[in-house]
């Protein structure tokens, strides 16, 4: 299939890539020239503007945006006087839901068709292929099949107790998830666990990383030195990483690569704990307060990225100020002792 890619940021040109590895063509832009180089390597045709991009493409046009969300609109202004009733566009990137329902709705009203392709996978999906998620209407999303085949993982081992045959596309690695708006809501929901997954790993290894140098003194805990007097000897992250990913059941693919920043890095020095968010995790815990649902989980994630911005420095001095009002208590010096 001939297809054009808008947008050539971290996934949009490994998605080029991997399609142009599987036979499919590609025209792609980018506003930036310079990002069209590694695609036209792999024989994309590089279009210098949207309007000569377009005008490569074969009625009915596909065309792929992998944008931040929020440059969708500005973009769909842009492309809507120029599209034609039965071209599809596909949006690849983390819009919101509700936004992808309204758009939808708008470009149907024209006879243009969206299709939500929730995409995970980040900069290794050239090698390791996209697990997509998709929402649009049933023949067109079929219609598109042979480009989701080509960048999903393919065939693995089934989970024990499934029937892959009731799964099929998901099997490979995309499933067709609803109507519009549902591909980009699964996509949200998988980026919140995903929040709630690294947060436990970080935590852990935060307790594993602070039990191996616990200080009887540290802050007034005589916990601590009884966790020092049991452990009595350094604690190998790394090694204990990779253990975990041999039979563990807490072992997935964040613990592969938590294994590898360790291997790479053990006192992770390269780095200060500064976490942003592109807004997936606020949109999940948002549609769980509109559903009545719990997710205490997902939220204290999201609240430890925002804390790890340095937003929790006025209420832990706070804290501190009220332990010294009421108790007396005096804050230790960074050293450890009394200030």
């Amino acid at each position: 299939m001939r297809i054009g890619i808008l947008g050539l940021g971290r996934m949009g040109a490994n998605i080029a890539r991997r399609l142009l590895r599987a036979g499919h063509q590609c025209v792609v832009f980018d506003r930036r020239p310079e990002a069209g180089a590694e695609p036209s390597r792999d024989g994309a045709e590089v279009a210098p503007t949207l309007a000569h991009m377009l005008a490569a493409l074969q009625a009915p046009r596909i065309v792929w945006i992998m944008l931040p969300a929020g440059a969708v609109d500005a973009v769909l202004d842009e492309l809507r006087p120029r599209l034609e009733p039965d071209d599809i566009l596909i949006d690849g990137g983390n819009s919101y839901y509700q936004d992808t329902i309204r758009r939808a709705a708008a470009l149907r009203a024209a006879g243009v068709h969206l299709v939500d392709a929730g995409t995970s996978g980040g900069i290794w999906g050239l090698e390791q292929g996209y697990c997509l998620m998709l929402g649009g209407e049933t023949a067109v999303v079929r219609a598109l099949e042979p480009i989701f085949r080509a960048l999903a993982p393919g065939a693995t081992t089934a989970a024990p107790g499934t029937q892959p045959a009731l799964y099929a596309s998901a099997e490979l690695g995309y499933l067709h998830c609803g109507p519009s708006g549902a591909g980009h809501f699964v996509k949200m929901v998988h980026n919140g666990i995903e929040y709630g997954l690294m947060a436990a790993y970080a935590e852990g290894m935060n307790l594993l990383q602070h039990a191996r140098a616990a200080d009887p003194a540290a802050g007034g805990d005589t916990q601590a030195g009884a966790l020092a007097g049991l452990l009595r000897a350094d604690l190998d992250l790394g090694a204990i990483a990779e253990l975990w990913r041999r039979g563990s059941v807490v072992r997935s693919w964040l613990l592969d690569l938590t294994a590898r920043a360790l291997a790479r890095d053990p006192e992770l020095s390269g780095y200060q704990g500064h976490v942003a968010d592109s807004g997936e995790g606020r949109w999940t815990i948002k549609a769980g307060i509109d559903a009545g649902v719990p997710l205490p989980v997902l939220s204290a994630a999201l609240y430890a990225r925002f804390s790890s911005r340095g937003r929790a420095s006025f209420a832990d001095k706070l804290l501190s100020a009220l332990r010294a009002e009421f108790g007396g208590h005096v804050e230790p010096k960074p050293g450890g002792e009394p200030r």
